[in-house]
Formats: structure tokens, sequence, C-alpha cells
């Protein structure tokens, strides 16, 4: 991530990396807990891609979170779901999993900007990880928040 926007750290006994296909099954409870709408068939897609990411419990190996982004066009990186067990929230699982997405994005020079939509209690956290709002999405029940890769 840039200069302007550190990278968020996950707690001490949390790591952030790429799926592996046996992490399938915990990427899909952790998304139907959230009630986000991510279907099987994306995330094995995006797990194969390379772009879904679990934050991993040091102490016991577990899925405490997990983000599946998609390639709706070959320059943008699309943040489709993003969730934490509920017990785990707010200790910044989920903003180190966003920023290590777009930290991917990064890397690759095709991918020109990150993009996520978002409920609007949201807009802060997708802010403080450098996503601006689009203006045309501000009445919107569904903001839509980009920030270059």
């Amino acid at each position: 991530m840039t200069e302007e926007h550190d990278r968020p750290v996950p707690p001490e006994d949390v790591t952030v990396e790429q799926a592996l296909p046996d992490d399938r099954l915990d990427i899909l409870r952790i998304l139907d807990a959230a009630m986000l709408e991510t279907d099987a068939a994306t995330v094995d897609d995006r797990m194969a891609a390379g772009d879904a990411l679990v934050a991993r419990s040091t102490r016991t190996g577990g899925v405490v979170g997990a983000l599946v982004a998609v390639r709706p066009d070959s320059g943008r990186l699309h943040v489709d779901a993003v969730a934490v067990r509920r017990a785990r929230r707010g200790r910044g699982i989920g903003s180190a999993l966003v920023a290590a997405a777009v930290d991917r994005a990064e890397s690759d020079p095709a991918v020109g900007v990150v993009s996520a939509a978002f409920d609007a209690d949201l807009i802060g956290f997708y802010a403080a990880l450098g996503f601006a709002l689009d203006a045309a999405s501000a009445g919107e029940a569904r903001r839509v928040g980009r920030r270059p890769a």
C-alpha cells in the first residue's frame, strides 16, 4: 500500500495468506455467516486464480477471516466479499485482508484500480484503506469505492 495509507497489520496471532484448496469450506461458512452472497463456484474460481485470501490463526491454523476478489475487467480487482468470524471482529483482520488484496493488485501491472461495493456504514472502513467514494453511488444503498493499485 502507499505510504499515505500504511498497511494495517493483523493481530499477532493471525496471518493473511492466499487461500488453499482445504480452506474452501471455511471460506464459504464465514461468508455465509456474514450473510454475503458469494456462491461456491465464484469462490472456487477465485481460489484457482489466487484472488481469495484467508486470515489464519497461528495458534490453531483455523481460518478466522476471508476475502474473495473478482476481476470484472482486466484492469480492475474488485473486492467481492470480505468477512471475519464474529468473535474476531474489530481487531483489524478485515482491514488486513483488504490491504493484502490491494498489495496483490499493486504487484500486478495489469491492474490499475481496486474497487469495492459496500454499505454506507462501512465508508470509514474503506476510506481508512485509501478508497475514495464514487460520487455516482452517494445516494445508493450500496456505495462504491475505488483506489489506485
